[in-house]
């Protein structure tokens, strides 16, 4: 949602790289563009003159002028003030000392309301909760019938005395505000802690949508107030947000749809306009495309600089331990990396979700936006395809895999041979990569780690730095003739087959291992 916003902030900070002081114009045109960026991302204009003038004035100040690099002190003013309209801090939801945790949520029809009831009740179970769903929208066509649905694929209870209407030419004859009083008394008597009040919308703001909202919140006394707001209609956004903030009085904001292709001024102007704070957001269709918004998580992808913390938590959330156990540990006894390995690293990467939404959370992500944009997510199957059409020895002894074998393993996944030879090169390249790293090598071009390319220029297992100079002969003839004299001896010297630790071993039988057919001819002498 916030591409375009974060090109146009990206390429304004290019033009104060490398100037080591900036002038007042300078500063002027760099907040000429961050306002024009603002203002075509659809931001609230009194939002954006107060965004603006606290940048003009700190970049004018002291801690610009005195930085080593005034250009990247500016980007860390814009970031600091985004993160200021966007909320300031991360606010979670407070829970009632005596439970169960009311929460009632608010907002225009359209909006995703019951669908977001379905993602907030399946995230507090993932927290440890036990929510209850309570239908009290009985005016929009099977809407109780779509809760009951979310609620069963989330594994959540939905409260759902009244069905509510299934067509638009039947006239509401239930009582919401009976309905979500009995849905808390139930939540008491089944031991809920949590109940999410699932309340009807308007296509538009009127007198009645808010006056049974707001006896709804006399009936409940919610500790929560939850207002969900469409981050896809813009301008509106913001006179939408004020009028339920003055009918209802929400505590904090739900964006919906933060992964669709509009301009997203929204988001940058509901927290700043009403004072309330954005709480999560909505970034897709999935029951799982639900998260806890950090304001300055999202300041740093506007700014292009990635939101790492957020990659690790899902990917903490999502990984299998016991396989990261046993795959630490295989490292660690340096075993050779199998196909079946890389198997299930696809395979936990792909629990991950989407690999655009991932790739997107990495530092620099905008400068390749076109390729993500152009990513397949169905290589990851593929690549799945491939491996699963090898046999149990080909995927541990990889290098058996000839020409007729591709092409079977190529005829079983339904791809191309060239695709097989390509999967097997780069895991060729990622097999050797591992070796060396559980053999102490480092990873191959990582400046400060051994191995080619790092700062230690492959000095390991007693090799050298300097390898393939020789050593310089003393100056002094006596010490000369002793360096000579040791040479000599250390020629003559018998020598011992590797890998032999007490001698060679001729009388070595390769077929006493029990090794699978045809695995011999890899073994020499």
């Amino acid at each position: 949602m916030f591409n375009s916003l974060s090109d146009r902030l990206t390429e304004t900070f290019k033009n104060l790289r490398g100037k080591g002081r900036l002038s007042e114009a300078d500063v002027d045109a760099t907040v000429r563009e961050i306002r024009r960026a603002l203002l075509d991302a659809d931001v609230a204009v009194s939002v954006v003159r107060e965004f603006t003038a606290k940048v003009k004035e700190r970049a004018l100040g002291l801690e610009v002028s005195q930085a080593l690099n005034p250009g990247q002190q500016v980007v860390k003013i814009v970031n600091e003030e985004l993160v200021g309209i966007l909320g300031g801090e991360t606010r979670r939801i407070r829970l009632a000392k005596n439970p169960p945790t009311v929460i009632m949520l608010a907002g225009l029809q359209g909006a995703g309301k019951t669908t977001l009831a379905g993602k907030l009740s399946k995230w507090l179970k993932g927290q440890g909760h036990s929510p209850l769903l309570v239908a009290c929208d009985l005016q929009r066509p099977n809407a109780v019938k779509q809760l009951q649905v979310n609620g069963e694929r989330a594994g959540v209870p939905v409260f759902a005395p009244h069905p509510g209407v299934s067509s638009e030419f039947e006239t509401a004859t239930g009582d919401p505000v009976a309905v979500a009083r009995a849905g808390v008394a139930e939540a008491r008597t089944k031991l809920h802690d949590v109940v999410i009040v699932d309340t009807a919308g308007r296509l538009g703001i009127d007198a009645e949508l808010m006056q049974q909202a707001s006896d709804i919140r006399d009936a409940v006394n919610p500790d929560e107030v939850l207002f969900v707001i469409d981050a896809m209609i813009g301008q509106d956004a913001v006179n939408t947000a004020q009028a339920f903030n003055e009918g209802v009085n929400f505590t904090g904001v739900v964006l919906t749809k933060l992964d669709g292709d509009a301009r997203g001024g929204a988001a940058l102007s509901v927290a700043s306009v009403t004072g309330k704070p954005v709480m999560f957001a909505s970034t897709g269709e999935g029951l799982n495309d639900f998260e806890l918004f950090h304001p300055d998580r999202m300041a740093s992808r506007i700014l292009d600089m990635g939101d790492i913390l957020t990659l690790i938590e899902q990917a903490e959330k999502s990984w299998d331990k016991d396989e990261a156990a046993r795959m630490a540990q295989k490292f660690s006894d340096q075993e050779d990396f199998t196909l079946d390995d890389f198997l299930a690293q696809m395979q936990q990467i792909r629990n991950m979700g989407s690999m655009k939404k991932m790739l997107m959370m990495m530092p620099g992500a905008a400068g390749m936006r076109e390729q993500l944009e152009n990513f397949d997510e169905r290589e990851i199957d593929r690549v799945e395809a491939i491996v699963r059409s090898m046999t149990k020895h080909e995927r541990v002894a990889p290098k058996i895999i000839n020409g007729s074998r591709r092409a079977r393993i190529a005829r079983g996944s339904g791809v191309h041979v060239s695709e097989v030879n390509g999967l097997l090169e780069r895991f060729g390249q990622a097999q050797k990569m591992m070796k060396k790293m559980a053999s102490g090598g480092g990873i191959p071009g990582m400046p400060g780690m051994a191995g080619p390319g790092g700062f230690n220029g492959g000095a390991r297992k007693g090799k050298a730095v300097t390898k393939g100079k020789k050593k310089a002969k003393s100056g002094n003839p006596a010490k000369a003739a002793q360096e000579r004299a040791d040479a000599e001896a250390r020629r003559n010297r018998p020598s011992v087959p590797s890998g032999a630790a007490f001698g060679a071993q001729n009388d070595f039988d390769p077929s006493s291992l029990n090794l699978p057919k045809g695995f011999d001819k890899f073994l020499g002498k």
